[in-house]
């Protein structure tokens, strides 16, 4: 080849390899575009059959179904009710996708007509209403989604695919009993972890956090104790209700008190109950807590800080040795949640090109609790990076905002995506993240 001819054909080739990813854009444009009807069913009959956290049994067996149906090689029951699929394309990393099944025992009041009627069973047995209120249903179908789209672009990466369909997010204990059950040693072990989640930003938008992005969760049991009687005769007690509100007051010092000043943390009293009538003072009251931080010492000290406070607090006020507070935790700590930098600044670079770029917006750290933060705590640290989907309708937001009033958010009983540019974005985002990570060489 001579030299001007060479230099031709280096002239071309940015042109066509920007031809070819443009190529590929189109076609998953199109495909999702054809799609997109089947998956707005699926996501319609999902929302109508919520079903509460290891109790997804009709919403696993649709989705191993859809994902055996699209040629994956899919094992149901792991880690209780979750579904992997398994799809492998030739040499290269492991990527896995999680898509969360469980739906919240909450009566739906969004007024759809595909909203979520009756009751289901929870895990004890008892009937509950349970709603899709926390845009788990989206997940699941953003998940079948991608798996068809990456099955008819296998021609376009190289390496092997792992979608799970994960159980009991809602109580923080899925992701743990599907690693349990084998997911890192019966499966693929993956090089990367990947999720997204629906939430109430505009829909269509992607927001992303490199770094902590979602907070340890505590949830802590307090009993107060004290010494019952007559609430004519106060003296003759130990008043378990005047030390539980006392303790109550002692624990807003924690934060403000306690810690660095700008250390993010929160300490939340979600119940208090004791006693039973007018004229009696209780033997005890129980308060329950949810705790907040964004670090493991940060949120060991919490837990110190308020065993240290009820313990005194009734030693102050006189109440016997023997019938001390009883600080339990309800529950394991679900551990922060960690946004690998790298893998993050990948993806956003990705997400910027796929989407208009004002569209993929820098998001910022919330004090939720996600058990996703499980798959990258594993010897093997895999780098992992969960990211938000905008759900809510634009013409909402602006009604909220010109009348002052909440926009509903996730856990709200009015929550309800607006399917059409949610999926779409949802299918987008994954296909384009795996699409990259597992780039032929």
């Amino acid at each position: 080849m001579t030299n001007r001819c060479l230099l031709a054909a280096l002239l071309l080739l940015p042109s066509a390899l920007s031809v070819a990813a443009e190529d590929v854009k189109a076609v998953v444009a199109r495909k999702i575009s054809a799609d997109y009807p089947s998956l707005e069913a699926i996501y319609r009959d999902l929302h109508a059959h919520p079903e509460l956290s290891f109790m997804e049994t009709r919403t696993a067996a649709l989705l191993a179904q859809e994902l055996r149906t699209a040629g994956y090689e899919v094992t149901e029951q792991v880690g209780n009710t979750g579904v992997v699929a398994v799809l492998r394309n030739g040499p290269g990393p492991t990527v896995m996708i999680r898509g969360d099944m469980d739906a919240l025992p909450m009566t739906e009041k969004t007024g759809l007509p595909y909203a979520a009627t009756g009751t289901t069973k929870t895990l004890t047995g008892t009937d509950s209403p349970a709603m899709h209120a926390c845009a788990h249903d989206m997940h699941v179908t953003g998940l079948i989604g991608t798996a068809r789209m990456l099955m008819a672009l296998k021609d376009r990466w190289s390496g092997t695919l792992v979608l799970i369909g994960q159980p009991a997010e809602e109580i923080g204990a899925g992701a743990v009993a599907m690693l349990r059950d084998g997911l890192y040693t019966r499966f693929p072990h993956p090089d990367y972890v990947l999720a997204l989640h629906v939430g109430d930003a505009e829909a269509g938008t992607v927001r992303y956090v490199s770094g902590p992005t979602y907070a340890n969760v505590d949830s802590l049991d307090i009993t107060v104790r004290g010494v019952g009687g007559h609430g004519a005769r106060p003296h003759s007690t130990r008043d378990p209700v005047v030390l539980a509100s006392q303790i109550v007051l002692a624990l807003q010092t924690i934060v403000s008190r306690e810690l660095v000043p700008g250390t993010p943390a929160v300490v939340t009293v979600g119940a208090i109950n004791g006693g039973t009538k007018h004229n009696i003072i209780p033997d005890e009251v129980k308060l329950q807590l949810t705790l907040r931080s964004y670090d493991d010492a940060v949120a060991d000290q919490l837990v110190g800080s308020i065993r240290r406070i009820c313990e005194h607090l009734a030693r102050a006020a006189g109440v016997p040795e023997d019938r001390l507070p009883v600080v339990a935790a309800f529950g394991s700590r679900t551990p922060v949640t960690v946004n690998d930098p790298v893998l993050t600044q990948r993806l956003t670079a990705v997400f910027r090109e796929w989407l208009p770029p004002e569209r993929v917006l820098a998001g910022e750290a919330a004090t939720y609790g996600e058990d996703f933060s499980h798959y990258s705590r594993t010897p093997r640290k895999v780098p992992a990076c969960i990211f938000w989907i905008g759900g809510s309708d634009p013409a909402v937001i602006t009604a909220a905002r010109a009348s002052g009033q909440l926009l509903p958010s996730n856990h709200s009983p009015h929550f309800a995506p607006l399917p059409e540019p949610t999926i779409k974005t949802g299918v987008t985002t994954l296909t384009a993240a795996a699409l990259d990570l597992l780039a032929k060489k």
